[in-house]
């Protein structure tokens, strides 16, 4: 056959599939009361949005005409359609019934397994796009890779492969005797270390990294106010991300750690306990984004040291929760910008929503905490075309709620509907 002729034919077999992959595409028309425009906090009413092959192609009042005729539908009456809410932080292999030394009873897949039902708790509840923040090295990519593939129910998840910092930090393993030569392999004690730790997490497919900058509330042997990495460590690590066409979220509790990371380029700050007026002026600055998990201690204090937690560990909680909560309103207060992040793991999964309530009590409207969880989460997940709205080009990921999300936030915590990529995946109604 010459080139031609192949040129010709392999055009006619393009044209072939193009017709049968519209021929088959799958549409899916969803109606309801109304629909909260999470850009603008303010309600649409009656709206009818269309998703082909899980994307939105429309977004109007009415049904259109053209619609394939084997269209489905999903006719909402009573109920109030949101985007698919997105949680900044969470550990899908983690929980909060096994902590501390008691972990080490468990074999080594107990945690990637673990991942499974949590995260298609996390999809029941709403949250259809996730960003994994550190667990087991590399089975949150496997948990995608399973989820995309339909092998297993869950959010989109954005996986950080594995999280690193310092030598002894909070990212490392710490509390154990020299013996037991336990440690992070993607340590990183210099900026050149930090460069290649970047490489390696990338080659391995982490699709955000993740550092910690400063020491942590459930480690051994680190105080959250420490910082553990360099200024010059963390602008190494937001260099060589950025250079790859990857953010970077940094753990980071205390004052000068937080103003580090936010100087060093870093996209988000994870926790932000003890940030100041200054940090908080950089983060105005700099643009930064803050991930404040201002919920989950109210789980771990009333459970105490039941599940393992240690004293120590509990005293580090008791000491920023309400430091944290009150630097919450504060950058609020000040204009800085926000996501949702609620540290999942440390509290149940699928329990994620509890937190917008307390964003608004620390000082967020009801329509600024869903934007948090929506608008400014894609936005800082440099995902602004796939999620966050319901608008055209997007993913069709829609939940539906009863009652009014913009005056009360906790009906978020009840969502009887779910639909990620077109896919009813729950109707509870």
């Amino acid at each position: 056959m010459t080139l031609c002729k192949r040129a010709i034919a392999g055009a006619a077999t393009l044209a072939m599939t193009l017709m049968a992959s519209a021929a088959w595409a799958e549409t899916l028309v969803v109606t309801a009361d109304r629909m909260v425009d999470v850009e603008r906090g303010v309600y649409v009413t009656a709206p009818v949005v269309v998703i082909t092959d899980g994307r939105i192609v429309s977004v109007g009042d009415r049904v259109p005409a053209d619609l394939p005729t084997d269209a489905k539908r999903l006719d909402l009456p009573g109920l109030t359609l949101l985007p698919g809410l997105i949680d900044m932080h969470v550990h899908l292999g983690g929980t909060p019934y096994v902590a501390g030394f008691e972990a080490l009873r468990f074999a080594d897949d107990f945690e990637p397994i673990l991942q499974v039902p949590h995260a298609r708790a996390t999809l029941m509840a709403g949250f259809t796009t996730v960003r994994n923040l550190g667990g087991p090295p590399f089975a949150d990519v496997a948990l995608r890779q399973a989820i995309d593939g339909g092998f297993v129910e869950g959010p989109r998840v954005i996986p950080a492969g594995v999280s690193f910092g310092a030598t002894g930090g909070h990212c490392d393993h710490t509390g154990m005797p020299h013996a037991m030569e336990m440690r992070n392999e993607y340590n990183a004690d210099s900026p050149d270390a930090a460069r290649h730790s970047v490489r390696e997490v990338r080659k391995y497919g982490a699709q955000v990294i993740k550092v910690c900058a400063t020491g942590g509330v459930f480690s051994h042997n680190t105080e959250p106010g420490q910082q553990q990495m360099t200024e010059a460590e963390l602008r190494a690590v937001a260099d060589e991300a950025h250079m790859w066409g990857l953010k970077v979220a940094a753990h980071a509790h205390g004052t000068e750690g937080i103003k580090a990371a936010i100087r060093a380029g870093i996209d988000t700050i994870e926790h932000a306990s003890l940030i100041d007026d200054e940090g908080i002026r950089l983060a105005r600055e700099h643009g930064t984004w803050l991930s404040m998990d201002i919920y989950n201690t109210d789980f771990t204090q009333a459970t105490g040291t039941e599940f393992g937690v240690t004293e120590d560990n509990l005293r580090k909680d008791r000491e920023i929760a309400q430091a944290q909560r009150d630097n919450f309103r504060r950058a609020h207060d000040a204009g800085a910008r926000m996501v949702f992040g609620s540290d999942a793991a440390i509290y149940p999964h699928g329990r994620n929503a509890e937190q917008f309530a307390v964003m608004v009590r620390y000082g967020m409207s009801p329509a600024e905490a869903i934007r948090a969880a929506t608008w400014n989460a894609s936005q800082a997940l440099g995902r602004e075309a796939d999620v966050g709205a319901v608008s055209v080009g997007r993913y069709g990921d829609l939940i539906a709620v009863a009652g009014d999300p913009l005056a009360d936030v906790t009906t978020l915590q009840t969502v009887p509907v779910v639909v990620k990529g077109g896919e009813v995946v729950k109707d509870a109604r």
